[in-house]
């Protein structure tokens, strides 16, 4: 609290007892104006002010300004302390909701520090959920006028943690999460379709309360949802306000029908509805085919979808039916004929028999005993009876969607532990003639504002006082005495109740007159006395409004007639017949009919709902209507200031900046902020005392050594009480900075260690394998160096084996010189070089022989032999086979054995003579079959040149 305000209360306080009053509240307004005038000199810099704490002096003046000049500036969101303030600006702002600002709020160290937006609040609930503070789950209240921007605000919410909570996942796989975040979406289409209807002060107002809870794992991803309704305004089906519409769904089937579809539906161009109005508006809201989306994506299949557009289709057939008028009340009323023809087809499409649904219409059955009486019904009473049955159908049929809707998206209780409310609740609202459905709009109303205030305002400044905090009350409206009027003992509820279970004809005078009695000393009530019509006023919070008594004692009723539900029971079309099948609803409205009442009702789904709200932690969000007409970026101060008043946002002004939003007992803090006593230079146990000093000791230490200042004494950021710990939001963000810090810190340390130790082994592991690596390879080696040695000797020993055999064979085929005696050899004489042979003058011819002949001429230069006439006939037969070019007196020799395929020439050493030709078959394969002198000679080759060599030896000694 800034100092000029608190001692503006202080000097109020203390006025009476100086006897001063009159000179201090002079002197006070005379100041306080001039620092009004001082903040607003400079307007360029109002709308920079995005919290309105920030504001010096809180004034309703002060904060209108900075409202309207941030509106101006197009900023609609603004802090106003604990809760939000959102403006809505009547026209579409895409950019503001886009996927990237969603995750810029998400990603954000510190959302608070960045732009006020609907994402700072959702973004705090869930880390709160995140850091499981206590409470852990978390409620999102929406509250405003109709129109204000409720349902877009809630809208964006589900968007938003659709997103967040379901952008990756830990258990599931991405199908499945996309899965369940898009059958989250599509329940509010569907919701908004089936509960929402456009009224004179918002297009697409909701017409039923709902409360979505959003269910997280331990993971805190979206793994479900479930929505919880509150009295949808089912007369809306069968009697519209003036200048208003009917619930979306029968305008979307009205301008989005194919032709096959208005043929099955009965409805044909140009028709016209009683039942709709307003059906040349064109608004958003109208297009269907969202909504079919929607339908599909929940599992509501093309019949089913078929069967509820049947039955919606019948009750607009049935709103054309008129009754006429009859003399007699006593005699049945009889069908206007323009009118048999809608009966019929609402008959046809409600799948039940024409006269069966005309009986019930005109004749109710009474009980005596055991007996049933027929009665004809008035005109009135048919009427009624027509409305009764469009009503019932339509709010089971809703019901009905409700559950498929949480059946279709809701997870077993096993699968999550916390969840996410948003609420968003009809707008308080005040027409010229407002019934039953508006006083329980403006009761809930009523509630949530009480909600409010124990929250926020009476509940910090007790819990102030009792902890010894030093504080200075700030004045605030308190609406218990109007929940008082509406719900205690007696009550508006408790008289209206009492006279919709008298059996007899419920009167408005009557029931004005047991008012007054009974209230008259409740202020928040009043009449007109110079009145006509039965009526009362109730000054709520957000300003007086009159109900009108007429009828509002037969809708507390809300009676269903028997014969009409045993109609449609036996309906042929199973979605009628499955909603209206229901054993447990039917016995308990046989049995006690009387005492169920829509204000009962009501009042006890309300009061299960606080029960929730009062076990979760809230953050309001405050929807400011600036005008009127809806017109864009229009901004009306009057009606503002209205709604400011209403809702108290001054008052949680003075007491957000004043006080200590935030309250953590002793335990709590110094288990989750004792760690950093670790990192820390001061002497800290951590040990949990059981005395409560010693608590208070170590929480005033944290909060000594976190403070800026240092001391706890002064210090304006948090204060010890005697149970629990008081802190402002910035000092809650540095110790969030600073236990980041050091979790990051400890985080780091971890991971050094945890990387070292993975180093290390990974190190180890590398020696090991190299040392493996290494013996395997030895070892590999080493066999592989065996494998060869055993291989090579192996070849040896086969090559020896080979040669030897070899050698064996051409000994064997080789005849010995050894044959050759030296008389027959004494005439022959082989030159080396050029080898000539010269035959002497003898008696007898000599026979040359040459071993082998082939080889032996092929080896030498050239070769002259000289014979006789009488040998050349025996040598001719020797040479045949040997390419001869005839020279002068000498001939040169060419063997042809390697161009003819000859492996050899061989001559058999016998004294006949002979010469054997040796083709390739001869095992002397291998040979060098064209010897070279001035190369090594080797092969077999060198065998036969051997044996040659020796012949000549032999021939040398000989001679």
């Amino acid at each position: 609290m800034n100092s000029s305000a608190k001692e503006r209360r202080i000097g109020l306080r203390y006025g009476n007892e100086n006897g001063t009053e009159h000179s201090l509240q002079s002197s006070l307004n005379d100041s306080l104006e001039g620092e009004i005038q001082a903040f607003l000199t400079d307007e360029d810099k109002l709308h920079t002010y995005d919290d309105l704490t920030k504001i010096n002096p809180v004034t309703t003046t002060t904060v209108l300004k900075c409202l309207q000049a941030r509106y101006k500036a197009k900023v609609f969101y603004t802090h106003a302390g604990c809760s939000l303030v959102a403006l809505n600006p009547f026209q579409p702002m895409p950019h503001l909701y886009r996927q990237d600002v969603m995750k810029q709020y998400h990603f954000a160290p510190q959302p608070q520090e960045l732009k006020p937006h609907i994402f700072i609040m959702a973004e705090e609930a869930y880390r709160n959920v995140q850091g499981q503070l206590e409470p852990v789950n978390q409620s999102l209240v929406v509250s405003g006028e109709s129109g204000a921007g409720k349902t877009w605000t809630s809208r964006c919410l589900m968007k938003y943690y659709a997103s967040v909570a379901a952008s990756s996942s830990v258990t599931k796989s991405q199908g499945t999460v996309e899965k369940i975040e898009r059958r989250v979406l599509d329940s509010n289409p569907l919701m908004e379709a089936f509960g929402n209807a456009c009224t004179l002060r918002n297009n697409n107002s909701s017409r039923f309360g709902k409360y979505i809870q959003l269910q997280l794992d331990r993971n805190q991803l979206l793994v479900g949802a479930s929505v919880q309704t509150y009295l949808l305004e089912k007369t809306r089906v069968a009697c519209q306000p003036a200048n208003e519409r009917n619930f979306h769904i029968f305008y979307q089937m009205m301008k989005g029908a194919t032709e096959e579809q208005r043929k099955e539906w009965k409805m044909l161009h140009g028709q016209h509805f009683a039942w709709l109005p307003k059906t040349e508006k064109e608004i958003e809201e109208d297009c269907i085919h969202e909504t079919l989306e929607a339908m599909g994506h929940l599992g509501i299949d093309k019949e089913r979808q078929r069967q509820i557009f049947m039955v919606l289709a019948g009750l607009l057939q049935l709103g054309n039916v008129n009754v006429s008028s009859s003399v007699d009340e006593s005699q049945t009323w009889d069908i206007e004929k323009e009118s048999k023809d809608f009966l019929e087809k609402a008959a046809e499409l409600l799948c039940v028999p024409f006269d069966e649904l005309w009986e019930c219409l005109r004749v109710r059955t009474l009980k005596a005993g055991k007996q049933s009486i027929l009665k004809p019904c008035s005109q009135a009473e048919c009427r009624l009876r027509r409305d009764c049955l469009a009503k019932v159908t339509y709010a089971r049929l809703f019901e009905w969607l409700v559950k498929l809707v949480n059946k279709s998206i809701s997870a077993d209780k096993s699968m999550w532990c916390n969840f996410i409310g948003i609420l968003d609740v009809y707008g308080f609202e005040c027409f010229q003639k407002n019934l039953l459905e508006q006083l329980c709009i403006n009761y809930a109303n009523e509630k949530l504002q009480q909600h409010f205030v124990a929250h926020y305002l009476r509940a910090q400044q007790d819990e102030y006082v009792s902890e010894g905090l030093q504080w200075s009350f700030v004045k605030y409206q308190d609406n218990q005495s109007c929940l008082d009027l509406i719900e205690g003992s007696p009550s508006i509820f408790s008289l209206l109740n009492e006279t919709s279970r008298l059996n007899r004809t419920p009167d408005a005078k009557t029931l004005r007159v047991r008012l007054e009695m009974e209230l008259c000393n409740n202020t928040h009530i009043s009449w007109n006395k110079f009145s006509n019509v039965p009526h009362f006023t109730v000054a709520h919070y957000a300003g007086q409004v009159d109900y009108h008594l007429e009828g509002m004692v037969e809708k507390n009723k809300d009676p269903v007639p028997p014969e009409l539900i045993s109609l449609l029971q036996k309906s042929e079309n199973v979605l009628l017949r499955e909603i209206f099948i229901n054993r447990d609803t039917d016995r308990l409205i046989a049995k006690d009919l009387n005492k169920i009442t829509v204000v009962s009702k009501f009042k006890n789904s309300l009061e299960n709902l606080m029960k929730i709200l009062n076990t979760t932690t809230p953050h309001y969000t405050r929807c400011i209507k600036p005008n009127r007409g809806c017109r864009p970026l229009t901004f009306k101060k009057k009606e503002v200031l209205m709604q400011l008043t209403a809702c108290g946002i001054v008052e949680t002004i003075h007491i957000s900046a004043a006080g200590f939003p935030i309250r953590i007992p002793f335990r709590s803090f110094v288990r989750r902020y004792g760690l950093r006593a670790k990192h820390s230079g001061f002497r800290f146990f951590l040990l949990c005392p059981s005395v409560n000093s010693d608590l208070q000791q170590q929480v005033e230490q944290l909060l000594c050594e976190a403070s800026p200042s240092n001391d706890t004494g002064h210090n304006s950021w948090g204060h010890c009480g005697r149970t629990k710990v008081f802190l402002t939001q910035s000092m809650l963000d540095l110790l969030e900075h600073r236990r980041k810090k050091i979790l990051s810190q400890c985080a780091f340390t971890v991971q050094c260690c945890w990387l070292r130790h993975q180093r290390r082994k990974r190190q180890t592991q590398q020696r090991s394998a190299t040392l493996i690596q290494a013996a395997v390879r030895s070892w590999l080696v080493r066999r592989k160096v065996r494998r060869y040695h055993r291989a090579a000797v192996v070849i040896q020993n086969s090559w020896r084996r080979w040669k030897d055999l070899l050698k064996s064979l051409a000994e064997s085929e080789i005849d010995d010189v050894e044959d050759l005696t030296e008389a027959n050899m004494s005439s022959v004489n082989f030159i080396g070089g050029q080898a000539s042979v010269q035959l002497p003058t003898l008696q007898e011819p000599v026979t040359v022989r040459g071993w082998p002949v082939g080889l032996a001429l092929a080896s030498a230069a050239s070769v002259i032999v000289s014979l006789t006439p009488t040998d050349f006939q025996k040598m001719i037969s020797m040479i045949s086979s040997l390419n001869l070019q005839s020279t002068k007196e000498k001939y040169r020799v060419e063997t042809n054995q390697y161009t003819k395929d000859l492996a050899s020439i061989r001559a058999q050493p016998r004294i006949q003579g002979s010469v054997k030709l040796h083709f390739q078959q001869s095992p002397l394969l291998h040979a060098d079959m064209r010897p070279d002198f001035k190369s090594d000679i080797t092969g077999f080759n060198e065998i036969l040149l051997e044996r040659i060599s020796s012949f000549q030896n032999t021939k040398e000694r000989l001679h």
